[in-house]
């Protein structure tokens, strides 16, 4: 007879307990841990005296005969760029973002589009969150009602599989998945057992009929996904939509994708009809830019095999307080501490009384250690209060001890730049025998090379 064996499990990082305790040592969340129940068999060990042999599995040349997967074109070219050049059947996507962002807006017009495409595919929207005449009214809004799409209000993933077993479904979305269920697992719908249990009946589903399906999954208040990380290493692509509720701008970033590209960005601007794409998001990040401004530097930066051009703004004021604030919008703000500490010791510069304010306008957040010489130079250009060149960019990463160090694709950061009209650039030094590579003399801008912090107050004498 099976006995019930009882776990106490965190829902925001699926770390295991022997007993209820208020605070998760593994994510610091305070009561996130919950009792889940599951069923143990006292026969265990008599049944593993009889347990069944396992049969040999085949082993192929590494080379061979491959499929060719033929990718579903979605009509929107930022979801195409994003996801490497289109939809491949049988994989499955999970979408994460904020509470509002967009995700159910955007998946929405990408269901829209594939079924009233050429080939008109029969897509699927399936929501655990909202009613069917809530996601019409959604649809009236954007101009979708006349799309063919099949529509359903269900959170029962075993009626979801029974359903789509009998249907010819290329594309699947279910919003969301922390509101599904499995009767066999007792837990509440969204808790790390649910998710992950119906998370594998789903994929599994996909895997075999050959569809595509999305993934709707919430976020913590850390930015991450909810539930089990084990989610993120299931799915074939993870998708974050990022931006700020002040900003129209919404960024959807691939953060892994088995059939593509990491790190490649889709930007869209929300509208009143919906999430429209930009096919020139750096035009856009600079278009309310004004010129002649201390504290203001354009960085040219690379999101996937995109060159994308933002502004970097910084604001140094004298501190009211002991300890000056170190305030950090779209970037890292341990990365602005080691720039200032090097500006400090290397250039004698003092920042010690001073407050120091760093934005990325436009909402974009920007990872990339070429960054470092813009934020230098936006800092230094509001502490002395000189502006920079309005037709300048800047791009380079910063040592320790104050060196400018090289960065990739300088050719594609100076292209991007030339297009849009600025006409000089400080860029670290190129070496060796990529030099005439790096091509500071291909384009029709005046290139500096700057191989030390040393030189960046020249610009400001």
């Amino acid at each position: 007879m099976a006995k019930k064996t009882v776990t106490y499990i965190c829902q925001n990082c699926g770390a295991q307990y022997v007993r209820w305790q208020g605070r998760c040592d593994g994510c610091g969340e305070w009561n996130t841990i919950v009792e889940e129940v599951s069923a143990a068999d006292d026969g265990f060990t008599k049944l593993s005296k009889h347990k069944r042999e396992g049969r040999m599995i085949d082993f192929v040349p590494l080379k061979g005969s491959m499929q060719t997967y033929s990718r579903m074109q979605t009509g929107i070219k930022e979801i195409d760029r994003v996801t490497g050049g289109g939809l491949v059947p049988g994989s499955v996507i999970l979408v994460a973002g904020d509470p509002g962002i967009g995700k159910s807006t955007l998946l929405l017009q990408i269901c829209a589009g594939l079924a009233n495409g050429e080939e008109k595919r029969s897509c699927y929207y399936i929501s655990g969150e909202e009613a069917i005449d809530q996601v019409r009214i959604r649809a009236g809004r954007l101009g979708l009602s006349e799309s063919p799409v099949n529509l359903a209000s269900a959170t029962d993933v075993r009626n979801i599989v029974t359903t789509l077993e009998k249907t010819d479904a290329k594309l699947v979305i279910i919003d969301s998945i922390q509101t599904m269920y499995l009767d066999e697992v007792e837990s509440t719908p969204g808790s790390v057992g649910q998710v992950r249990a119906c998370a594998y009946e789903l994929i599994k589903l996909a895997k075999r009929k050959g569809f595509v399906l999305f993934l709707v999954g919430h976020v913590t208040k850390q930015g991450e996904i909810a539930g089990p990380r084990v989610l993120e290493h299931m799915v074939d692509t993870v998708l974050y939509f990022e931006g700020e509720r002040g900003h129209h701008f919404r960024i959807l970033r691939a953060v892994k994708n088995r059939y593509g590209a990491t790190d490649e960005i889709g930007v869209f601007e929300m509208m009143d009809k919906g999430l429209a794409e930009v096919e020139n998001p750096s035009a856009l990040f600079l278009a309310e830019r004004q010129g002649n401004i201390s504290g203001s530097c354009v960085f040219a930066g690379i999101e996937g095999s995109r060159p994308v051009l933002v502004e970097i703004q910084a604001l140094v004021s004298p501190s009211g307080y002991s300890t000056p604030r170190r305030a950090v919008v779209g970037w890292d703000s341990n990365r602005l501490s080691m720039i200032l500490a090097v500006l400090e010791s290397r250039c004698g510069m003092n920042f010690s009384a001073h407050d120091v304010y760093l934005n990325i306008a436009g909402g974009l957040k920007i990872s990339e250690p070429a960054a470092d010489l813009a934020v230098a130079m936006a800092v230094i250009s509001s502490l002395t209060n000189k502006p920079l060149p309005a037709d300048m960019v800047v791009f380079g990463e910063i040592g320790l001890s104050g060196e400018i160090r090289t960065v990739t694709q300088v050719n594609l950061r100076l292209k991007e730049a030339q297009k849009l009209g600025f006409v000089s650039a400080i860029i670290p030094p190129a070496y060796g025998k990529d030099k005439k590579e790096k091509g500071t003399k291909n384009y029709d801008l005046s290139c500096y090379e700057i191989g030390n912090v040393h030189r960046l107050i020249n610009w400001f004498n």
